[in-house]
């Protein structure tokens, strides 16, 4: 009999109560509950974690010990269990290096493509490049070097691994030197390199000086020789070395007829820009180099340069001399403001004159001098002084393509490989269908083809269309990181595989959704179990088979409510889920939106990224949501323009806006405040204690008491972090690690303290009862009435219950918060704090994560800021925060280049009735004559 069910039997993982669950094989699984309930526990760190786990044991000890090694989770038994692949928020690579078509391997397919047909182009010219012969090289040497020592190499091995025992051998026995590394190197017998380091090695084939012959002419018969020798031996390559000029290598294939450039050999690598043969020499493949801006090295454009107008350097004596012989010679007037001078001199005076007009002056630049001087000094002060002055600007070179000119000119159909990669992915697919290709190149090209064509047709099909192929990695969300991972997966057609997804729907438009269920339904129906971790209603009503977990969170969670199909969890009135989804309960909207006040921030001619010269008008004091499909372009206007300028104007933040003409009401705030979903801690020593400033009051407290101020404690010696009151055998974490070399390394509990983290000393001292120890250890909730006598600590711990984090401990490690608690941490900081009604408080999708009743209390939260006079503004999906808002401002009406339009702003009823409007269709099922007020109208 096949195995037909998952099953997990007393499963106590962090804060789950020995539950069991059985899970049937084949199926599209949801697993929900409220925030903290424990479903990451039960999906990612007992079922996904057991199966890591067993697939690493199965490996042999010598390999296992260069893995992350998993601890066996606290559970009894599985049974069933396929090989897992989680598909997480947090995977995607934040490198700079790391594109979209990196990490989905289309890139990979498109460098084969390109190094197999492509066809080459002079990056001067444009002309296509054809082969070179020997006797055209060599016509080139005599061109550049009449009466020069001339060097003739050949390229033996460029750039790769290995010991190339034999190349050496056969150098050796052909009596030839070598230059190994840049390195001239007798080679002696059995000489071998190191095989994990890349390695050049290049035979020096002659040494010859040009001597004029009889006619008057350089006689090059030794010189045609020696290049062909070369050749010969470095599949038609020759490097040559000329006194006082850069080496350059010539190719027998590939050079430009009429400009002479060379281009090596087409390889795949020539057109990565993580290798030094294809990266621009540049900007060494970024795209952008980190230099001196003009804009910042001149402080105020308004003062002459030497009278105030230059900030970095105004101290250097040696420059203002140099400055001042400058402009002697070219006629400058130093005593004009910088501004006033004509873009000729502020040019010369920022990069310096010409090369080769330098003179006696000495003089290359206030850029070129600052350069040198951050390049020179060993002082790390000094160099954090100098960097506030620089910006990252797009290279020059290759004008943010990252590859070297030589890759940039060749050409498949028309187009550059950096032309290919920067279309929208719907663009991509459309053009690599109609790719033609003719004879031997059609069968070369044939399955290439089919691999780009069938990957990008995935990305398209989860709802990324809008993505470009050279997007950075670093500037994805993580709901957009997942579902380009989880294209891949379905592009890889794995079959029997166990895939566990985190909230796979964060980030994505109600419009698209359907997309992203198809995807997950495609993946279970090529015969794969599929387990998502949800909140979302449409997945939730469109699974197999639910696992509700609850019924509170944190200790109050862990308990198995529900196993069964979507209509059995609507119809059982213990599952809070359920009883959201049978609109049994339903989160309430607002009667009327606040009234406008009349006051407007308004941003005008928003360019940055897919903007198209927007003008929008946020009200202030009151909830706005901004919304649009993915891509639509609320994040470049709210995160990156919006948030940036009124950071720069109020706090003198050096953070660059995007391009913008200008922003009107800077006066109407007195502070800014965005609240994202960064972690609020990254060391396992910060907790909600330590984060929301309690951790100090009580601190304070312990110092206070009579037993204290006996033994002469300060408030120090209640710190788990230095020296003096923590446990010094597990320096105050509690736990100590043992390493097992082959196994994974243990934790265990410290047996001086016992997992307490102070000394015995320290909790010795008690209030009411409790040690430092204890206090830290309580939920957030049953240390309120013990601190209740503190003002200042009473008032944070009730917000941070106001906002749903009651059953977080005050100790809890930061690093152990999902990004929705991190956010509701940040928010219930703010409410704490002293409301002066001026503050403008920005938030990105602050839904995510949350149950359908976190929803709830979120709002609850979000309109008490509003109504202390804040202006609230909000990047948000979900329906319940959209039709709760007083302003909406929608964006779209598509992805990418289809989007960055205002399509819509008004009240939620007014926008429900644009016809242009994704969003509209959705918010029209509650403001339909049939929904009822405060009540979700059935689907």
């Amino acid at each position: 009999m096949s195995i037909t069910h998952i099953t997990v039997r007393g499963a106590r993982q962090h804060n789950l109560k020995n539950i069991s669950v059985s899970i049937p094989r084949n199926t599209l699984t949801v697993v929900t509950g409220l925030s903290g309930s424990g479903k990451s526990s039960l999906a990612f760190d007992t079922i996904y974690a057991e199966g890591q786990r067993r697939y690493v044991e199965t490996l042999s000890a010598y390999a296992r010990q260069f893995l992350d090694q998993m601890e066996r989770p606290d559970v009894d038994a599985i049974e069933g269990l396929s090989p897992a692949i989680s598909i997480e928020q947090k995977t995607t690579s934040r490198s700079p290096r790391s594109t979209v078509g990196t990490i989905t391997e289309i890139y990979d397919y498109l460098r084969l493509l390109y190094a197999s047909v492509g066809q080459p182009h002079c990056p001067q010219c444009g002309r296509p490049i054809s082969r070179q012969s020997a006797d055209q090289i060599v016509e080139r040497i005599v061109a550049l070097s009449p009466g020069e020592r001339i060097t003739v190499f050949a390229p033996i091995v460029r750039g790769r691994k290995g010991e190339f025992r034999e190349e050496l051998e056969a150098l050796d026995q052909q009596g030839f030197r070598a230059r190994i590394d840049g390195e001239i190197t007798e080679i002696t017998e059995g000489m071998r390199l190191e095989k994990r380091k890349n390695h050049t090695v290049e035979a020096i084939v002659d040494r010859v000086i040009l001597k004029l012959g009889p006619d008057g002419k350089p006689d090059t018969r030794r010189l045609e020789a020696s290049v062909a020798k070369a050749l010969q031996m470095a599949n038609g390559l020759v490097l040559i070395g000329i006194a006082g000029m850069d080496e350059t290598l010539y190719s027998s294939s590939m050079a430009c007829p009429e400009c002479g450039i060379n281009v090596p050999k087409l390889e795949p690598r020539s057109f990565s820009f993580n290798s030094t043969y294809g990266a621009c020499p540049e900007c060494h493949g970024l795209g952008s180099i980190y230099d001196f801006d003009p804009a910042k090295t001149i402080t105020d454009w308004s003062k002459p340069l030497l009278d105030g107008a230059m900030g970095p350097g105004s101290a250097s004596q040696y420059l203002l001399k140099l400055i001042k012989l400058a402009a002697e010679k070219y006629k400058i007037d130093l005593k004009k403001p910088f501004e006033s001078l004509p873009d000729a001199h502020q040019k010369l005076l920022l990069y310096g004159p010409p090369k080769g007009e330098t003179g006696r002056t000495g003089f290359h630049g206030i850029l070129a001098y600052l350069r040198d001087s951050l390049e020179e000094t060993k002082s790390e002060g000094y160099r954090e002084y100098m960097m506030q002055y620089m910006s990252a600007s797009m290279c020059p070179v290759c004008k943010g393509a990252r590859l070297r000119p030589e890759s940039l000119a060749v050409r498949v159909d028309g187009r550059s490989i950096a032309e290919f990669t920067s279309l929208s992915l719907d663009g991509a697919l459309d053009t690599a269908r109609n790719f033609n290709f003719t004879g031997r190149e059609r069968i070369i090209a044939d399955r290439l083809q089919r691999e780009v064509i069938e990957r990008l047709e995935f990305l398209n099909a989860v709802g990324l269309s809008y993505l470009s192929l050279d997007r950075s990695a670093a500037t994805l969300s993580g709901g957009e990181g997942q579902r380009i991972r989880l294209a891949t997966q379905i592009g890889s057609r794995l079959r029997g595989v166990l895939y566990v997804l985190d909230e796979p729907s964060i980030g994505l438009h109600q419009r698209d959704n359907q997309r992203l269920i198809s995807a997950l339904e495609s993946l279970r129906d090529i015969g794969n179990t599929v387990l998502v971790v949800e909140h979302d209603e449409d997945t939730i009503r469109k699974a197999d088979y639910v696992i509700d977990i609850g019924p509170g969170a944190g200790k109050n969670g862990g308990h198995l409510l529900l196993q069964g199909t979507p209509q059995q969890m609507m119809e059982d009135p213990h599952s809070l889920t359920g009883l959201y989804l049978s609109n049994q309960i339903a989160i309430s909207a607002r009667t009327e939106p606040r009234p406008l006040t009349g006051k407007w921030v308004a941003v005008e001619g928003a360019r940055g990224h897919n903007l198209k010269d927007v003008t929008v008008k946020v009200p202030v004091g009151i909830m706005t949501v901004v919304t649009g499909v993915s891509g639509s372009g609320k994040s470049t206007l709210i995160n990156d323009t919006l948030y940036r300028a009124l950071a720069q104007k109020l706090y003198g933040s050096r953070e660059e806006p995007e391009p913008y003409k200008s922003i009107k009401g800077f006066d109407e705030f007195d502070k800014v405040i965005q609240i994202d979903q960064s972690p609020i801690g990254r060391s396992p020593r910060s907790n909600p204690a330590t984060y929301t400033g309690v951790f100090t009051a009580i601190r304070d407290l312990f110092a206070m008491l009579p037993e204290s101020r006996e033994r002469g404690y300060k408030p120090g010696r209640f710190s788990f972090n230095v020296q003096g009151g923590r446990c010094e055998a597990c320096q105050g974490d509690g736990q100590r690690r043992i390493e097992m070399n082959f196994l994974p390394d243990v934790y265990v509990q410290c047996e001086v303290c016992n997992g307490r983290r102070y000394n015995q000393e320290t909790l010795a001292v008690k209030f009411k009862g409790y040690s430092i120890a204890d206090i830290l250890d309580l939920a957030i909730e049953d240390a309120l009435p013990i601190l209740e006598d503190i003002p200042n600590v009473k008032t944070k711990l009730q917000t941070l219950v106001d906002v749903g984090l009651g059953y977080i401990h005050l100790g809890q490690s930061a690093t152990t918060l999902s990004g929705g608690e991190a956010q509701r941490m940040k928010l219930a900081r703010e409410l704490s704090k002293r409301q002066t009604g001026r503050t403008m408080y920005m938030l990105d999708e602050p839904t995510t994560g949350l149950h359908f009743d976190d929803v709830r209390k979120l709002l609850e939260v979000l309109h008490r800021l509003a109504d202390l006079g804040n202006t609230v503004l909000i990047i948000e999906h979900n329906l319940d925060v959209i039709r709760n808002a007083d302003w909406i401002i929608d964006m779209g009406p598509e992805g990418g280049t289809g989007g960055g339009t205002v399509v819509a702003a008004g009240t939620p009823s007014d926008v429900a009735k644009v016809k242009a409007s994704h969003t509209a269709g959705f918010l029209m099922r509650y403001f339909a004559p049939a929904a009822k007020p405060g009540k979700k109208a059935r689907k």
